[in-house]
């Protein structure tokens, strides 16, 4: 039993067989996916909710929770309408997170004093909302600095709410994973922890306790080897699972039961079952 906790299925790239995308999920053992409500952008951030709707209660497919947001790259999008229709979808029965937020200095999409102004902002309305934050954060080449300014927004706009939050895809530091763990962070493991490079994230991944984890594909990008290159999709969490697994002296199905537990526990899901 599996749970990929971040993926992205509303493009483009799923148009032509999302139905069969998500069956090959579930037939091999996902039982469950969150649905990343960003979109485009603030105006097609309720993508989730409309995919949610859509496949909810069909045996067939996973079960999908969801969540809205406004990513880092489109911050400069944001505005007074846009945190009000945020505000409107958060309500959603559904949703159970707010992001993916965060920061990106790697792309810059936005500028960087106003992603921090919207990452403050989107902190409020998650407060108010209740609802747990997904954090991106990306730094610029051979730099820390986009972690050092999000882990120090977190402590500073965040940690008093006590609802927590997942850092997503993590490709941080050992250290920066236990500066996320003490601001009560859960550290999600995407495809890219099978990259030949990136032993950062391999080192994580032997260091976070395994009931602080969660798994993820991050569809449509990151495939995991042995996918790399191709389009991602939520089977294949079972290759982050696996080599989670090899790390710990674990088996996959191990990796895969706990943190389906983790996830539920984290959003107060109640048991999941297949």
């Amino acid at each position: 039993m599996f749970i990929d906790s971040h993926a992205h299925l509303e493009g483009k790239r799923y148009d032509a067989d999302r139905d069969q995308v998500l069956a090959r999920a579930k037939q091999s053992g996902i039982v469950a996916y969150l649905a990343i409500g960003n979109g485009n952008g603030p105006d097609t951030a309720d993508c989730g909710i409309q995919l949610a709707e859509q496949y909810n209660g069909k045996p067939e497919y996973p079960q999908i929770w969801t969540s809205v947001g406004i990513h880092p790259h489109e911050a400069s999008l944001a505005n007074d309408t846009a945190y009000a229709r945020l505000e409107q979808w958060a309500r959603h029965p559904r949703v159970i997170a707010w992001g993916e937020m965060g920061l990106d200095y790697f792309y810059d999409h936005s500028p960087r004093e106003v992603q921090k102004a919207v990452f403050r902002q989107q902190t409020e309305l998650a407060r108010a909302a209740k609802l747990p934050i997904i954090i991106h954060c990306r730094p610029s080449d051979n730099s820390e600095n986009a972690w050092d300014d999000c882990l120090a927004l977190i402590g500073q706009h965040w940690t008093s709410s006590g609802l927590g939050g997942i850092l997503h895809c993590f490709t941080g530091t050992v250290e920066h994973a236990r500066r996320g763990l003490d601001l009560g962070f859960m550290i999600s493991f995407a495809g890219n922890i099978t990259f030949p490079k990136a032993q950062n994230i391999r080192d994580a991944a032997q260091m976070v306790p395994l009931d602080r984890m969660l798994i993820e594909t991050d569809s449509p990008y990151l495939a995991p080897i042995p996918h790399r290159g191709q389009r991602n999709e939520p089977a294949f969490v079972k290759e982050v699972a696996a080599q989670i697994g090899a790390l710990r002296d674990q088996t996959m199905e191990e990796i895969g039961r706990q943190t389906t537990a983790n996830f539920c526990r984290f959003f107060a899901l109640g048991e999941m079952t297949s």
